[in-house]
């Protein structure tokens, strides 16, 4: 029904060519095994011949590629779930960057003139037209401003909304339709996709780039070694953006390193700082500092460009951050395991197995020179195999840490960012636990404590009131409650059983030790009572024994 409901639907066209592409790269089994085979005509073609020679992850690859900027992004937000797909998987969906044939200018011309409400000459003292870096959303340009600025023009590609809205349309109805059938509940594909909506809106709307790249810069401006373009944000939109060329060098351009003089041990150890700081001081970070995007600048100065994709981090999420690094670098199962669960929220986990796995995981990071790419790809595969989901924005951030490292042990191979870190982390902690951060924590705690006791009697008569009309109604699920049930029941047919023969001894006792035949004073009833007794402790002493 979900089918033929999309295949009515405006986005007809666009359903069949995904199917083409699918089937295309043999991908059209992954869709079967998933149940949407019908959902997307075209999909259960024949492979080509070409198609099984190449690896799964390749060719879900250039599929992603083919389909266009929402597939793209989509690949590129897999790519930084370790803790849900294969190292050989993201590695290989990391080669995604975007890049496309370029648009004529003509066309990118009308959308960059309709934006700055002006003329091309009438904006600039000059403009190259050749394209400088052409990507599947936007097309940079260089350029020079009329005081003689140089800049660099980003201009979105035209015509992307119509068919990024039509596909996001379609990846919902599909995440929606997998967790309705129960596949694949510990992806959650409905977040994936909800994440990715997110992202695809942020990159749409450049004046979001811009106030990322205006925030970095302030946070930047301790660092006098640190680069990041100034922002024209008078000439800015949501379709164009113009800010400051910045003339740097890739980290792995050795001729062109060698030619600026670079120092580049010192170089690595800057944009290491500079990088820990976003994201350990700051809460705001460069989420995909490649080659292209941290620099070499002469001076050995360090620049980060393109905040199309930033990280944020909450100041829990620091502290917990703090916690983890602490715990790796001195080796402590319990935190590593802690810290797990905790960013995981899971409710259903074996505790012993995850013990067992963070000691190993631990073991595995002592036994060596620690390196924090492997320790964060390592600590994502112990979500993996624990079945363990990290939140998005712990799986962008431990990205973001993986390629910054990379990049940075091109520069210097025997650069160890650990060794860099463990100062900068001792002294966020001390930070932590200052008398001064302790008092204004006491304080935050003592306000929020006043407004709870304010609120108190507010919630208090709410309740009342519920208890009043009936409508209050709890849900509580306890393990092993049929077998609570058969010993509740148990327990409660002997105290039957108890209460009544107490009220026949009570009842028929004093009569029955007057009567009958007598042993060394007693009755026979008061010995028989007497034994009954003796037996009813013994056997309560046992239970107590049993216990133990």
């Amino acid at each position: 029904m979900l089918a033929g409901t999309l295949l009515a639907l405006r986005d007809h066209a666009r359903v069949r060519a995904i199917g083409a592409v699918i089937a295309r790269y043999g991908m059209g089994d992954v869709m079967h095994r998933l149940g949407l085979s019908e959902l997307l005509p075209g999909s259960k073609t024949a492979v080509p011949s070409e198609m099984p020679e190449r690896s799964a992850p390749e060719r879900l690859r250039r599929a992603l590629e083919e389909l266009g900027p929402t597939f793209i992004k989509l690949g590129q937000i897999l790519a930084t779930r370790n803790d849900l797909l294969p190292v050989e998987w993201t590695q290989e969906l990391e080669k995604l960057q975007g890049h496309a044939a370029p648009v004529p200018w003509e066309s990118i011309r009308s959308e960059l003139e309709s934006a700055l409400g002006q003329t091309v000459e009438q904006a600039f003292a000059r403009f190259d037209d050749q394209v400088l870096a052409s990507a599947s959303m936007a097309q940079v340009y260089r350029a020079c401003l009329q005081d003689g600025t140089e800049v660099v023009v980003k201009v979105q590609r035209p015509g992307l909304e119509p068919l990024i809205q039509a596909d996001l349309r379609l990846l919902k109805q599909i995440a929606r339709l997998v967790q309705q059938q129960g596949l694949l509940p510990e992806y959650r594909p409905y977040d994936i996709v909800r994440a990715l909506a997110d992202a695809i809106a942020d990159e749409l709307d450049f004046t979001r780039e811009a106030a990322n790249t205006v925030a970095v810069r302030e946070n930047m401006e301790p660092f006098k070694d640190i680069v990041v373009p100034r922002v024209h944000m008078e000439w800015t939109s949501p379709t164009v953006m113009v800010q400051d060329f910045v003339p740097g060098v890739s980290p792995i351009k050795e001729a062109e390193l060698l030619a600026i003089g670079a120092d580049r041990p010192l170089l690595a150890r800057r944009g290491a700082l500079a990088f820990l700081h976003m994201v350990l001081e700051d809460g705001l970070f460069h989420a995909d500092p490649h080659p292209g995007n941290m620099m070499a600048l002469p001076g050995n100065k360090v620049a980060f460009i393109d905040f199309g994709l930033v990280g944020h981090v909450t100041e829990r999420r620091r502290q917990q951050l703090l916690v983890l690094l602490r715990a790796i670098v001195d080796g402590q199962a319990d935190g590593v395991a802690t810290t797990l669960l905790d960013w995981s929220g899971a409710e259903d986990f074996d505790w012993t197995r995850l013990e067992e796995s963070a000691q190993r995981y631990v073991a595995r990071q002592s036994s060596g020179l620690l390196s924090i790419s492997a320790a964060l790809l390592d600590f994502m595969a112990l979500a993996r195999e624990n079945h363990l989901i990290l939140p998005p924005d712990l799986a962008l951030l431990f990205k973001a840490f993986i390629t910054a490292d990379g990049v940075l042990k091109r520069l210097d191979p025997q650069f160890d960012v650990v060794e860099v870190a463990q100062p900068v982390i001792m002294g966020l902690m001390r930070k932590q636990y200052s008398p001064r951060r302790v008092y204004a924590d006491l304080q935050r705690s003592l306000l929020e404590s006043r407004q709870l006791a304010m609120d108190a009697p507010q919630l208090l008569r709410l309740l009342m009131h519920r208890v009043r009309q009936g409508k209050i109604s709890a849900r509580i699920q306890v393990e092993g409650m049929p077998r609570l049930a058969s010993s509740l029941e148990k327990a409660a047919t002997r105290l039957a059983i108890a209460i009544v023969t107490a009220a026949f001894v009570l009842i028929l006792g004093p009569v029955l030790v007057t009567r009958g035949p007598s042993w060394l004073g007693l009755t026979i009833f008061s010995w028989a009572g007497l034994l009954a007794a003796l037996l009813g402790l013994v056997l309560v002493l046992w239970g107590f024994w049993r216990r133990r």
